[in-house]
């Protein structure tokens, strides 16, 4: 097992690498950038270094700043969260000439998967159904607009190397489609430096179910079950729960028995989630392979009692997988809330700010993964997200009740700064979600519903 691992990420799921690196006695090294010099990260690892300024580009995403980090602390393998170069096959590449070990899939099958295009057809290779679509990245705006035509619309354009609900709009309307496409394209080089775009034909109110997996590069791959992450707002998840509410025993199985199959066909190696959308004719379809830790990750972990950390650094490690499919073994069901940063009255915006309150919930089977403190400054440089809460109970309506309880006890204030917790538990008290028939228009539908509210009592 590796005596040091460099932890090239930020915020809380540094944290939770570090925690598990410790518990197995692996010494940690963190990096942070000049806004973070103070952060939870760097009071907890074994060793620091500062990488660069706040700016992402210049520090996070500066794969010659986290490689030499590494080789200087004596790191031998670079663990990347999520996020930031966690699927980025250039940097898998450069650790890997640089004899440090990435954990995670191997730099040539981040390179197939990450490119979304290219993984849909992989998918299709292997058999798994996938919505209608663009084959390859269209080489003109007038070859994207044929594709989108002959697709019908609404169709979805997503960059080829986007991932966690980042890099895609819908156009309904094919007047809007040249400056949808001109502004994506923008986007996708800014924030992937990569601005190949492709289409697909857009599911209205689907359901977002997602398998996770574990393989060992071997051909070895089990899966932890299905997670239910429909309750978004502009394709960010919100609310993530397992096993997915509502689904039929029959599907579920289908599903999860197609993620394995994909899976196994591309010898995957490490953690990662096969996504799907499940539309309203009870059938599901392909949308994309995570090759990381997933924000989610803990409510598999709840209900399995699988530390997927460990197995990540086990398998990169060469160690293989310690669990085999016999031996996952779900129990009750696990519900996981993410506390941002955001004002929802204002279309989730972020709100930076110092936190003079923060005061996460405790109690019988709450989980908090988080990185916030009071006098720790939000910033606009990065994701808002706060803090993960994660219920466990024998049941939902028990999970429901008890993540309800969870954010009520939540206290998080400062100047300028609002968070999403209030929405939160406006969502698990809608009667939509209780009843498990909620599908990715709910957020939608609920802003409908306030500003038919608002009219109505003006």
């Amino acid at each position: 097992m590796f005596s040091t691992v460099l932890i090239a990420n930020r915020g809380e799921i540094a944290l939770r690498v570090a925690r598990t690196c410790r518990e197995m006695g692996i010494r940690t090294v963190a990096v942070c950038s000049d806004s973070d010099r103070d952060s939870a990260i760097t009071r907890y690892a074994d060793k620091t270094v500062r990488i660069g300024p706040s700016a992402a580009r210049l520090s996070y995403l500066n794969p010659a700043a986290i490689v030499t980090a590494a080789l200087q602390s004596g790191a031998e393998a670079v663990h990347p969260g999520y996020g930031f170069l966690s699927e980025d096959p250039d940097f898998a590449e450069i650790c890997e000439a640089n004899g440090l070990t990435f954990v995670g899939p191997p730099a040539a099958l981040l390179r197939r998967l990450g490119d979304k295009a290219q993984a849909r057809e992989i998918a299709r290779a292997a058999g798994l159904p996938v919505l209608p679509g663009s084959s390859r990245s269209p080489a003109s705006l007038e070859e994207a607009r044929e594709v989108a035509a002959l697709i019908g619309y609404p169709v979805i354009i997503k960059a080829t190397a986007g991932g966690g609900g980042r890099g895609m709009t819908v156009v309904r309307d094919p007047r809007e489609f040249g400056r949808s496409w001109a502004r994506l394209r923008a986007v996708a080089q800014a924030t992937f430096n990569d601005p190949r775009l492709y289409l697909e034909k857009f599911l209205e109110n689907a359901r977002h179910v997602e398998v996770q997996v574990l393989g060992d590069g071997n051909g070895d791959v089990i899966h932890l079950g299905e997670r239910d992450c429909s309750v978004q707002r502009r394709r960010q998840k919100l609310v993530e729960e397992t096993p997915a509410p509502g689904l039929p025993g029959e599907l579920a199985e289908r599903i999860r028995a197609a993620a394995v199959h994909a899976a196994r066909e591309v010898r995957y190696a490490g953690a990662g989630t096969y996504e799907f959308l499940v539309g309203d004719d009870g059938d599901f379809v392909f949308m994309e392979v995570n090759c990381r830790i997933q924000v989610e990750h803990p409510v598999t972990e709840q209900v399995t009692g699988i530390d997927l950390v460990r197995e990540q650094l086990r398998v990169a490690a060469g160690y293989g997988l310690s669990v085999t499919q016999e031996d996952v073994q779900p129990r009750g069901v696990a519900i996981e809330v993410r506390v941002n940063a955001e004002d929802p009255e204002r279309g989730f915006l972020p709100t930076p700010g110092v936190l003079d309150e923060f005061l996460p919930p405790s109690g019988p089977f709450v989980r908090v993964d988080t990185h916030g403190f009071p006098g720790f400054r939000v910033t606009a440089d990065y994701d808002p997200l706060l803090a993960k809460v994660t219920v466990w109970a024998p049941d939902r309506r028990q999970a429901i009740e008890r993540v309800d309880r969870a954010l009520a006890e939540f206290r998080v204030t400062g100047r300028g700064v609002h968070t999403t917790r209030d929405f939160l538990r406006r969502v698990v008290a809608n009667p939509v979600f209780r009843a498990a028939k909620h599908t990715t228009g709910l957020v939608d539908e609920m802003a409908v519903e306030d500003a038919e509210r608002l009219r109505l009592a003006g």
